[in-house]
């Protein structure tokens, strides 16, 4: 029988959810015009005043937010609460210019601690289980944020961050760690390392993972899933509206379920900003109707993928968003083709390789060039020289089917490409450096 964490707002009619996202996002409009300088900035230049906004029907006529909007704000320019009333920040890990720092009431982080608990009920959870965190603690939201939802649970938490695997198997095998929390390429690792160490899935006691903070495909799911012999579940968020559980998968494992009372989303074009409809692929963006101290209007994530409102057999009546399919800025576009790395992965994964690979772009005579180096399987270590490129060929073959241009295809020892215990970093564009 599905449990939920609370199932009133989890099995809520469409109708009284519409209602408490109605009340609540005119309430948060007025209280981001009084308190936030820079939001007030924007929908002054575009015409809109909080009494314009009388539903979520109106949203639209809001102006967006976007990373460099945080940026350029940073840190204290959208800040909605007194310092004093704000007791947290959490930042990204971001690549380039200034870090995002978000900040959090002790009421934030409470809301947030739930939508996380929602996820680990979703996922089996109860307060039987041992919840081994080995996402990052600190200022990376993923450690903090499953920590607090394991707590309120009643899981005995095991809060590993990441890092000194062996540990993290040590741990998992006296304390009988029955949850797992990490990114996905992590959990990849764990499983490697598990088997290296020379044990089964019958010396652990995993039945659950929650896996998150990077894009990860159906096939890399399957993998874990049987190298650690779970049930492997995705979890979404983002620093910038509290972090993970935003959204997350219940056992029907077919989008996951955005935590509606809190998070309001849409999809749009992401070349003209126009509102989509559900079923339609765009940029996912959220406005964060219950946050105090770090409210986001319409927040632009960059992500891409689909909102569906089909009935879910788990009862949640929340809609589903699919897996981030790629993001809108993260998109490679190489000889004029749009490129995912996730296809690339996909693709690997069918063709029975790791899902340890790297990709690196360049450009060469005014030419781009797309080379995917991947781990060998250990039975391929033996293979002749002439086997091994036959090998390449192959699998460079099947990324021009999937992708439409011919990489370069390098086949090369396992454990030959850095395992990252965060998020793992699968592209180099080097393109960048001759701009």
């Amino acid at each position: 029988m599905e449990r939920y964490w609370n199932q009133e707002i989890e099995t809520m009619s469409r109708e009284d959810m519409k209602k408490l996202q109605d009340e609540r996002l005119v309430a948060q409009v007025k209280h981001v015009y009084e308190n936030v300088e820079y939001y007030r900035n924007l929908m002054d230049e575009k015409g809109v005043k909080p009494e314009d906004i009388k539903s979520t029907d109106d949203l639209y006529k809001l102006p967006f937010l976007t990373k460099a909007d945080l940026r350029d704000a940073y840190p204290y320019g959208l800040l909605a609460k007194p310092l004093g009333d704000c007791v947290r920040i959490q930042s990204t890990s971001g690549t380039t210019g200034k870090r995002v720092v978000a900040f959090y009431t002790q009421n934030d982080i409470d809301l947030w601690e739930d939508c996380c608990a929602r996820a680990i009920v979703a996922a089996g959870g109860t307060n039987e289980d041992v919840c081994q965190v080995c996402y990052g603690y600190g200022l990376f939201t993923g450690g903090p944020g499953l920590n607090g939802g394991s707590h309120k649970v009643g899981c005995l938490t095991l809060p590993m961050s990441s890092g000194n695997t062996e540990r993290q198997i040590t741990f998992m095998r006296d304390l009988g760690a029955t949850i797992l929390c990490c990114t996905p390429s992590y959990a990849a690792y764990i499983g490697e390392t598990l088997h290296d160490m020379g044990y089964t899935t019958d010396d652990i006691k995993l039945k659950a993972g929650i896996f998150g903070a990077e894009p990860w495909t159906e096939e890399m799911r399957r993998s874990i899933e049987k190298s650690l012999g779970i049930k492997a579940y995705d979890i979404y968020g983002l620093t910038e509206t509290s972090g993970p559980g935003v959204s997350f998968e219940c056992s029907e494992q077919t989008g996951m379920h955005i935590n509606e009372d809190h998070f309001i989303p849409e999809i749009i074009n992401p070349e003209t900003g126009e509102v989509l409809p559900d079923g339609e692929t765009g940029e996912l963006v959220f406005t964060s109707i219950t946050k105090e101290a770090f409210p986001l209007l319409r927040y632009r994530t960059r992500d891409l993928c689909v909102l569906s409102r089909k009935k879910c057999s788990c009862g949640r009546t929340l809609i589903k968003m699919s897996k981030p399919m790629g993001r809108s800025d993260d998109m490679l576009i190489i000889r004029g083709v749009n490129v995912f790395p996730s296809q690339i992965e996909t693709v690997l994964i069918e063709q029975g390789y790791s899902p340890n690979y790297l990709i690196e772009v360049d450009r060469i005579n005014n030419t781009d060039t797309l080379d995917v180096s991947v781990e060998m399987n250990p039975e391929q270590l033996s293979a002749s020289k002439d086997d091994i490129q036959n090998l390449e060929k192959s699998l460079a073959s099947a990324i021009k089917t999937m992708l439409g241009i011919n990489p370069k295809v390098h086949l090369v020892n396992p454990k030959a490409i850095t395992r990252s215990e965060g998020k793992a970093v699968r592209v180099i564009d080097k393109r960048k450096l001759h701009d």
